[in-house]
């Protein structure tokens, strides 16, 4: 049975969501679910912005039925060839053969490595335009927002940002499609940031060239691939991914991410946290990198101004989850953070001093505080001196 919404007049969202997918690119847990959207117009001609991913293609294909209502499609616009996006525009191919495929050339050129056969193709490039009738739109390439052969389409008449994976967020939609719909900074905010940071985060750049050309066109609307559809408080939603694509802290706050054997460096971590609490910095956030999966220290590493990294030795070396997850931050290109570092160990100590190697040698315009708390096996009264001093110069590198 069908399921679609109007987005606008001539405009019908047919996506569908997935609550059984357990991790988005078998990789990101999606306990909320997540969104497949995909779009229709009906004008003169009709046309279908992008597909969905396999496991949603029944829904979408009696939604697609029942939206054209008889009528035949004409084109297909496809910004961007992910499997979670085009997946199912092989049967679109088979049940609309009249269809004619609008993309760019460096997505044909995936459709045929996935096996894909179309037919009738015109190929598209920055600034190029196309008439469906009443509506115009433009298209304007978008590389590595998050692959290559990616694009944003404009519709000129409505001012419908059909977007990619631009502005898209992990979480189903269940029936409420539009952001405003919802509370989006309480219930969505953090789900889009994880999923920007750890799906887009390394193309900040990239992500910087699209948006100065968003500048350029008056956006009423932006339809993304995943998540709610936006159609107010634009600067809200620009902000975010301004300050994310610059990794600029989102916040001044304190990520404390710990890896701890046998709880001695979870108790310094906790000590840590109850000292800045005590001092007044309140925003904080503690993690167990042991038990935390990595896409959520990842987003709140693009979060918070400062981040403390608490481990223990392990074989003359990081512990192998915190490496990880200093690994991942390389991989995602984050930079321009003030960390700070503890340190334990029963026979050696090194964990602090490869870390600080790590991000001196690795990574980008990461400040080191020198203020640094080194344990021996487990806390003692020698180190809470130390715990305060690192305390207050936390609070005093937000505030320079």
């Amino acid at each position: 049975m069908y399921c679609y919404r109007k987005v606008t007049d001539d405009l019908y969202w047919i996506g569908a969501n997935d609550h059984r997918l357990e991790l988005f690119e078998n990789v990101h847990p999606i306990p909320r679910g997540v969104s497949y959207n995909s779009y229709v117009l009906l004008d003169e001609k009709t046309v279908l912005f992008d597909t969905v991913d396999w496991s949603a293609c029944r829904q979408f294909l009696e939604n697609l039925e029942a939206v054209l209502a008889g009528r035949d499609l004409d084109y297909m616009v496809i910004n961007h060839m992910e499997p979670d996006h085009a997946a199912s525009m092989q049967e679109v191919l088979i049940r609309y053969p009249n269809v004619k495929v609008i993309s760019t050339e460096k997505a044909f050129l995936l459709m045929s490595q996935f096996g894909f056969s179309v037919g009738e193709r015109e190929i598209v490039k920055e600034g190029d335009s196309k008439s469906f009738g009443k509506h115009n739109v433009v298209f304007v390439e978008a590389p590595m927002v998050h692959w290559p052969e990616a694009m944003v389409t404009f519709d000129t008449l409505n001012g419908v940002l059909f977007a990619a994976d631009a502005f898209g967020s992990f979480g189903a939609l269940d029936g409420r499609l539009f952001a405003d719909e919802v509370n989006f900074d309480r219930d969505w905010l953090d789900d889009a940031r994880r999923y920007y940071t750890n799906i887009v985060g390394k193309y900040g750049p990239h992500v910087q060239s699209l948006l100065k050309k968003a500048q350029t066109i008056d956006i009423k609307m932006i339809c993304p691939l995943h998540g709610p559809v936006i159609r107010k408080d634009f600067g809200y939603f620009i902000d975010k991914y301004d300050k994310w694509s610059r990794y600029e802290p989102e916040e001044k706050g304190v990520l404390i991410a710990y890896a701890s054997m046998y709880g001695n460096t979870e108790a310094a971590a906790c000590l840590l946290a109850t000292k800045l609490s005590e001092k007044g910095m309140n925003n904080i956030a503690l993690h167990d990198v042991s038990n935390t999966h990595v896409s959520y220290l990842i987003a709140d590493a693009f979060k918070y101004s400062n981040i403390v990294f608490a481990s223990v030795t392990y074989n003359l070396g990081i512990y192998p989850v915190m490496h990880n997850f200093l690994m991942d931050m390389k991989a995602l290109n984050l930079q321009k953070r003030t960390c700070a570092i503890i340190e334990n160990g029963s026979w050696a100590v090194k964990s602090g001093s490869l870390i600080r190697r790590f991000l001196d040698e690795e990574m980008k315009e990461m400040t080191i505080l020198d203020e640094q708390v080194t344990m021996a096996s487990s806390l003692n009264d020698a180190n809470m001196a130390d715990m305060d001093a690192l305390a207050d110069r936390i609070i005093e590198s937000m505030n320079l």
